[in-house]
Formats: structure tokens, C-alpha cells, sequence
């Protein structure tokens, strides 16, 4: 195996952050570089039915700032230079931006959590590390939170 762009799909969830520190590894390990991608899901307004409010332009530019900042503090910061690196924030629907990336670009493996932060706005992530299982163009590694692993076994 000799990768040499690797995707991690974060959401900051527990599982997301599995993902990352599997996904880190295989980076050191093959000199790979490590792509971190968050995606900015459109706002679900409960009042609308089957339909998506779009925040504001200006508002929603703050708000991927924001997630700019929050990637580098979370992910930039740890990988340092252990491995070249690029963390992107995308804006859309999760699994279709996604598949799209992963389509438009050269990439060996994507490495995700098996499921993520749900709830009201926020979004099943088990569906879509199903759907990019299903679809994607390259290899998809799905990781478990390695604590509740671990919890579990015990």
C-alpha cells in the first residue's frame, strides 16, 4: 500500500476523531498527504417541510471563517509538520460534497467515523459514511471510536 492523498472526513465528533488519528498514521506511515475536510451542512429549518433555509451570504462566510480557525486548532496545530496537509471546509450537502471531492480529486483512501453528531441541524454521519462506502471513487476506511472499543471489551 503506498498512498499518497488521504481524505479524513471530520464533523468534531468523538468517531470524527478516530477517524483523524487512524487517518493521521497511515499519512506518517506512507509519507501521504493528509487532506481533513469538514463540511457545512445547509441549515434544515423545522417551520419549512422537505426544504433548506440558507443563511445569509455575510453570516454564513463568518461562519466558515470560523471553521477555518477551528480546523486549524483542532487538526492543523496537532499535525504540524509531521505530514504535508491541507484542511478544506466545503459547503453543502454532506455526502454530495463529499463524492464530489473525492471524485475531482486524486485521492488513495478516505478514512471517516462510522457514525457523528446527530440531532435536530446536525447530521447523521452513518448515513453518509454509508452512501461514500457505496459511491466512492477510491478505498473507504470506516473507524469506531477506539475508547468505546475499548469500553466494550472490558
Amino acid at each position: 500500500m503506498a498512498e499518497k492523498q488521504i481524505v479524513c472526513c471530520t464533523d468534531f465528533s468523538e468517531n470524527a476523531e478516530a477517524a483523524f488519528i487512524t487517518a493521521l498514521e497511515i499519512a506518517e506511515k506512507y509519507q501521504a498527504k493528509l487532506l481533513v475536510i469538514h463540511v457545512l451542512p445547509p441549515v434544515v429549518n423545522p417551520m419549512l417541510t422537505d426544504m433548506q433555509w440558507m443563511p445569509p451570504e455575510e453570516p454564513k462566510k463568518n461562519l466558515i471563517l470560523k471553521l477555518d480557525e477551528r480546523m486549524q486548532q483542532e487538526y492543523g496545530d496537532r499535525i504540524g509538520d509531521k505530514v504535508d496537509y491541507q484542511l478544506i471546509v466545503l459547503d453543502g450537502h454532506v455526502s454530495s460534497e463529499i463524492l464530489t471531492f473525492l471524485n475531482e480529486n486524486p485521492v488513495d483512501i478516505v478514512v471517516m467515523g462510522s457514525y457523528g453528531l446527530s440531532g435536530m441541524g446536525l447530521v447523521f454521519f452513518g448515513s453518509v459514511a454509508k452512501r461514500i462506502s457505496y459511491k466512492a471513487p477510491c478505498s473507504v476506511m470506516i473507524v469506531r471510536d477506539r475508547k468505546k472499543i475499548k469500553d466494550k471489551s472490558e
